[in-house]
């Protein structure tokens, strides 16, 4: 693994707390040795080293990920209706080292499946979501995996297609380019099955191009919606900055040329070419020059050439997007909005632009731009200014309590109760960046639950023991301080001791650290040991 050079411009470098960069840049406190190699490399070179990861899982994680299991159940088809046997099984997840064309036979209807089969694939890449999330070592490429997730959202939980595609496009798209160059990450996504279909380019012909993938890579991918100049419609010349060739945004002209630019970008999935011409069903990207608009265009004011090689006009549109300074504001700005949270700076808003610009053509872009963000003053100071969605809250009660973590399908199902739907987020837009969307009477009835849920072993994800809180601690008092501190860190205040009042519990009170951790079974999560538990069931 290469060492990255730290301090690349922009702010001065600032020293974040341990707390803040566990709590954003990783998904919380972890194991204690994770926290004792933060604080004995610094946080400037455990930033550097996190940013340049070496390709695939750490062996602990892999280990993980080979080890866990979900459950599949179903009943029997039964004619007229397609026959098939029923399961009820825990299986591997096998699906997230597959290629494409190992799984695309999950899109074929004709044969006899239980959807439980088909949709298989997305549990699978969100069982490993979580389980990197709380084993994974390189937590600061996790962290920006799932922002990129919402940025280049697609929903797997509708379309068979997109669903067979996630894990390609999780491996070989999001996480491939996580930390990389962002031109190259934009024709990756371009040309991946998953967001083939879920945009419907695939379908995209001349003479009746399809525009949704266009749209949104423009309003949602790049220069971003703030950057639409729908007064102008297609009147070019009139945009500013256009007959200079730095147009100050895109119209829908631009939309509807990017779209005939993309025409003949499909998939191998069977459709035919005429007469008796098919092309191969293995769900890979395909490129099909008889449906490919081969006339001029004009996107952000650069006129094309007809008859360009094969995907040329695609790959310029991604050049001059990549290119264009809206696109590094508006990418920038969601990254520093995600790290800091709203209350970032002018000044490193800048900053992260003009890096995110200069560094366009570097391999290592967007780490560097991540970069110059967790080592801010802004950053330094954002302690508190974002709310935890409900994956990151789930990892961080999990990786503060040290519960022995496995993922379960009833977890990524509490978690989509609680507002996030992991990779099954209908709309483009990706999961809302507002705190308000999480923060709703509901929203916070269902993130108690989460944790409660947690803490109980409700889904079969692990146990959690209290006496691995209490750091050795022989009495009520510094027991609960420990606890709170492992959960809340430095927010945790007084809470030990306002605990202990409320439950009448003097702080001297020996704790009994020979009863059983887990006296009434894995529903209460709790311990006859616990300072003032009063709740005698069986067995305490």
């Amino acid at each position: 693994m290469a060492k990255r050079k730290t301090g690349r411009g922009g702010d001065t470098p600032a020293t974040p707390s341990d707390e803040l960069i566990l709590g954003r840049l990783a998904f919380g406190a972890g194991p204690a040795d994770e926290r004792a190699q933060l604080r004995e490399m610094g946080p400037a070179e455990w930033i550097a080293e996190q940013l340049a990861p070496p390709d695939g899982d750490d062996p602990a994680c892999r280990d993980r990920l080979e080890a866990a299991r979900l459950r599949i159940r179903y009943d029997a088809g039964k004619a007229p209706a397609p026959e098939y046997p029923a399961a009820d099984a825990l299986r591997p997840l096998a699906t997230l080292a597959a290629p494409i064309e190992a799984l695309w036979p999950l899109t074929d209807y004709k044969r006899p499946m239980a959807g439980a089969e088909r949709f298989r694939p997305r549990l699978e890449v969100a069982a490993a979501c979580l389980i990197r999330a709380v084993h994974g070592r390189w937590q600061l490429r996790e962290v920006l995996v799932d922002f990129w997730h919402n940025h280049f959202n697609v929903d797997a939980s509708q379309m068979v297609q997109v669903n067979v595609a996630l894990p390609t496009y999780d491996r070989d798209v999001i996480r491939r380019h996580a930390l990389g160059n962002f031109r190259d990450f934009l024709e990756a996504v371009a040309g991946s099955t998953a967001m083939l279909y879920y945009l419907n380019n695939r379908s995209s012909r001349a003479g009746a191009a399809n525009e949704n993938f266009a749209r949104e890579l423009f309003e949602l991918h790049s220069l971003g919606r703030e950057h639409y100049l729908n007064e102008f419609y297609n009147r070019w010349r009139e945009v500013p900055g256009a007959l200079k060739g730095q147009p100050g945004g895109f119209i829908d002209q631009d939309v509807y040329e990017a779209a005939r630019a993309f025409t003949g970008w499909g998939v191998e999935d069977g459709s035919g070419l005429g007469g008796a011409d098919r092309l191969p069903a293995s769900g890979r990207f395909a490129y099909v020059e008889s449906w490919h608009d081969q006339y001029q265009k004009r996107v952000l004011g650069v006129e094309f050439d007809p008859f360009q090689p094969a995907r040329a006009d695609g790959r310029k549109v991604l050049d001059l997007i990549a290119d264009h300074p809206a696109t590094a504001r508006h990418l920038s700005g969601k990254l520093c909005r995600r790290l800091v949270g709203e209350g970032a700076s002018p000044r490193l808003l800048s900053a992260a632009a003009d890096l995110w610009w200069r560094a366009r053509r570097q391999p290592d872009q967007i780490a560097r731009v991540v970069e110059l963000i967790a080592r801010s003053p802004d950053f330094a100071r954002s302690g508190g200014a974002r709310v935890r969605r409900p994956l990151e809250l789930a990892a961080a009660f999990v990786r503060a309590t040290g519960i022995d973590f496995s993922a379960s399908e009833g977890l990524v199902g509490a978690l989509a109760a609680a507002g996030q739907r992991l990779f099954g987020w209908g709309p483009p837009t990706g999961h809302p960046e507002e705190a308000a969307y999480w923060l709703s009477a509901n929203g916070m009835r269902q993130r108690w639950q989460l944790v409660q849920g947690l803490m109980e072993n409700r889904w079969g994800n692990g146990s959690l023991d209290p006496r691995g809180l209490v750091d050795g601690a022989r009495t009520a008092g510094p027991a609960a301080d420990a606890i709170a501190a492992r959960l809340l860190g430095s927010a945790a205040g007084q809470v030990g001791a306002d605990i202990l009042a409320g439950l009448a519990v003097p702080p001297e009170r020996p704790l009994d650290a020979g009863k059983p951790a887990n006296p009434c079974g894995a529903k209460w999560g709790c311990s006859s040991a616990w300072p003032g538990c009063g709740q005698r069931r069986d067995g305490c």
